[in-house]
């Protein structure tokens, strides 16, 4: 059997092709990339109406949201994957949640409150890191709409996405994470809800061009 060469005119058209599809794609991914990237730049570096700094900590780089299973109340399988789509107010902690947890899931529920209309952009979610039953009068609570996303989830799941400042608890502070599930900022401990609400005008703000509400 006989092999033959391919003309080099040919080969140089295939190459052509080749590079100008990576190419199109390269730019492609840009386009679309592009609001997003937009938007941490304006609030990492511009800022836009504020010359202060971020109160929370900003997290460099951003942790992806893990590929695993948490469980709903009710014991249903739910894939963590499935919250992408909504900014995320997050809190950690056991389920018996003493009077500072309840202080922080008042909090929680309050800042989404404050921020009038661009709060259909924003869930709470309180991630339950043991399988201790739920007080009721904390589950009806919880369950007062618009109703918080409660899921138990292992704690080493939880310890691969969040972590707390140093000499904190996980369960101390706030978290906010993006809509593509990326863990971005960490309030302090004992946070001030006026400089919460700061940060997450500033954040919904900056991404108004690319993110909507609902998943």
């Amino acid at each position: 059997m006989t092999v033959h060469a391919l003309p080099p005119a040919v080969v140089d058209e295939r190459a052509r092709r080749t590079r100008l599809g990576r190419l199109q794609m390269v730019l492609l991914l840009l386009v679309c990339a592009a609001p997003v990237v937009a938007s941490y730049v304006m609030f990492y570096f511009v800022r836009p109406n504020s010359g202060a700094a971020a109160y929370g900590t900003l997290i460099q780089p951003m942790v992806e949201l893990p590929e695993a299973t948490a469980r709903d109340l009710q014991g249903h399988a739910v894939a963590l994957r499935s919250l992408l789509g909504q900014w995320l107010i997050v809190l950690v902690g056991p389920a018996e949640c003493p009077a500072a947890c309840e202080r922080r899931l008042f909090m929680q529920r309050q800042l989404r409150e404050m921020l009038g209309r661009e709060r259909e952009r924003v869930d709470k979610l309180w991630l339950i890191t043991d399988d201790a039953p739920l007080r009721e009068k904390l589950r009806v609570a919880l369950q007062t709409a618009p109703p918080a996303t409660v899921l138990r989830v292992a704690p080493e799941v939880v310890q691969r996405w969040l972590k707390p400042a140093a000499g904190h608890a996980i369960d101390e502070h706030l978290y906010v994470v993006d809509p593509m599930g990326r863990w971005m900022m960490r309030m302090p401990a004992e946070p001030d809800p006026a400089k919460v609400k700061g940060d997450l005008d500033r954040l919904l703000r900056a991404a108004a061009s690319w993110d909507r509400p609902g998943r």
